[in-house]
């Protein structure tokens, strides 16, 4: 099959093209094409640039499978600064969004995890839920967290947390997290002690408000 790869500011200049076509076996993944391109082109040393990797315009992780006709883009650091992977947002959350702020080609498993608002907990119905927080102490808190997670979890390279305030209805999404290591397996125990953690000790708050009146919830919710 033929796919079309893309490369854009350093990178284009590094490869000396906007693009080129790719020759590659039926049901080759993303890293076949970054395989390829380190040995055809070793001066560029790929794997020592940093780049993100999309396909037909989405990000892409390593293990994607490409089909023909596809276009695979290599995408370097946009300039508008470094990637803020610790976040407490007064507007809705992109999972994707809070993705991509941990992918990287080296890193194949991403796990995801997110919290949004129950309507019924037991035999209690909520309308809707405000949150509050402490913004930077929160944040503070998140990089903390992660911090944690990667002395527990030696192989986990990155970690992103965004977690929504204000007034949230039923199934709106209050928190996102983002684990990302070379190989999956330790993303999962990693993603659950990140959300406990937070549960236990960040500076944010929740009242819920349903058809009985509103209440301020109180006390860690989960153990380690």
């Amino acid at each position: 099959m033929n796919v079309r790869v893309r490369f854009f500011a350093g990178l284009r200049e590094l490869m000396g093209a906007n693009e080129l076509r790719l020759d590659l076996p039926d049901g080759a993944d993303v890293a076949a094409v970054l395989a390829r391109l380190e040995a055809d082109y070793p001066q560029v040393r790929l794997k020592n640039r940093r780049f993100t990797v999309a396909v037909n315009r989405a990000f892409a992780r390593p293990d994607q499978v490409l089909a023909e006709g596809d276009e695979v883009a290599l995408i370097p650091p946009v300039s508008g600064g470094t990637v803020k992977l610790f976040e407490v947002v007064d507007g809705p959350i992109s999972l994707d969004e809070v993705t991509r702020r941990v992918v990287a080609p080296e890193r194949g498993g991403i796990t995801v995890f997110a919290g949004t608002v129950r309507g019924v907990t037991g035999e209690q119905e909520t309308d809707y839920l405000e949150y509050e927080a402490y913004p930077e102490m929160a944040e503070a808190s998140f990089e903390r967290i992660a911090d944690e997670a990667k002395s527990r979890w030696p192989g986990i390279a990155a970690v992103a947390v965004v977690h929504r305030v204000g007034r949230l209805q039923v199934g709106d999404v209050a928190i996102v997290i983002a684990v990302a290591a070379g190989h999956r397996a330790e993303t999962f125990d990693a993603c659950h002690y990140v959300i406990d953690r937070i549960k236990q000790v960040s500076p944010i708050w929740k009242k819920e408000v349903g058809p009985d009146g509103a209440m301020w919830i109180e006390g860690p919710e989960s153990t380690v």
